[in-house]
């Protein structure tokens, strides 16, 4: 199924669907290092799980606050179909989140520090500045994630089934509303320079989110566990912390183990370029190039939605592996 399916369903903004996944995260215990041959990425997925909570519960707030506001129908049903999406992606992920708390119980206070963070800023900032920073934050995500899904037999293939699926069906449904956090923000506050400003305090929040998240998860999984994988990540933006974090790969990880290992650099350069462009003027994320798989993804849904929540197994049983 190629990109143009996915194109289709977003040109229409009202065509945006609410998919129900439940991920099975209570049968058995889900491992820390889900995913053992590629473990930074692992630890940016666990990352991602703590962030989405607090992320979008500022979502769903502020477009629900943006709503009464706008004029434009069309927005209206866009923004309605929108935090519908995010508040589902919130739900899967505090069910992954769950899980990792019944074994390590110390992660839960690292989930109350990310939550109260943003929860601080929707009663600190105003309305427009809240909906620029999804705005910012999502039109990245076309180009980062789509590195992931144009490799994800390399990324998610061998690693747990069902954190794989949670993230599979989240970065698909990510480029799905592409377009969305941007339209919200233009039905209320269409100011290109504004959001432009916002970069630099959403970057410093995002730093403090992944400070709470890198040093929580050394402090509360043990090194036995991978606790100390969290050294993967950041503990913030700063460069000496992009360093740390350069050195603990070489340190903690094998050759061949890094999240880009067999992603052709052209391809990882495209990313970086589509990072900087998503904060462009001119960006409209409407147009950007999209993976092949996120349309896949959208069709084998349609025609067998429980293999959203077990995408490897139950597509093969189906007879839908390589659809």
């Amino acid at each position: 199924m190629s990109p143009a399916f996915l194109t289709a369903s977003v040109d229409a903004m009202t065509d945006l669907l609410v998919r129900r996944v439940r991920f099975d995260f209570a049968s058995a215990d889900v491992p820390f290092n889900w995913q053992p041959e590629r473990p930074a990425f692992a630890m940016q997925c666990n990352a991602i799980s703590f962030f989405a909570p607090g992320f979008e519960k500022l979502i769903v707030d502020a477009t629900r606050e943006a709503i009464p506001l706008m004029r434009d129908p069309a927005a209206v049903e866009e923004a309605e179909s929108y935090l519908r999406q995010e508040a589902q992606h919130s739900a899967a992920h505090q069910s992954h989140v769950r899980a990792l708390i019944r074994r390590w119980p110390g992660l839960q206070e690292t989930m109350d520090d990310v939550v109260a963070s943003y929860d601080h800023l929707t009663a600190i900032r105003p309305l427009a500045w809240r909906l620029a920073y999804p705005a910012i934050v999502e039109a990245t995500f076309t180009p980062y994630f789509k590195v992931f899904l144009d490799h994800e037999d390399k990324l998610f293939r061998a690693g747990d089934e069902r954190v794989a699926s949670l993230f599979l069906w989240h970065f698909v449904e990510e480029i799905e509303h592409r377009s969305s956090a941007l339209i919200v923000y233009n039905a209320v506050h269409d100011s290109y320079l504004y959001r432009a400003k916002a970069i630099v305090d959403v970057l410093k929040h995002m730093s403090e989110i992944l400070t709470i998240i890198s040093s929580g998860f050394q402090r509360h999984v043990p090194k036995e566990d991978g606790g100390e994988l969290g050294q993967l990540l950041p503990n913030g933006l700063s460069t000496r912390a992009l360093r740390e974090a350069l050195r603990a790969a070489h340190e903690l990880t094998k050759p061949g183990q890094s999240t880009y290992a067999g992603v052709p650099k052209r391809e990882v350069l495209t990313m970086l370029v589509g990072l900087v462009r998503s904060q462009g003027p001119r960006h409209d994320p409407e147009g950007e190039n999209l993976p092949e798989f996120a349309g896949r993804w959208i069709q084998r849904y349609a025609e067998e939605p429980k293999s959203a929540a077990r995408w490897y197994s139950v597509g093969a049983a189906s007879g839908l592996e390589g659809r």
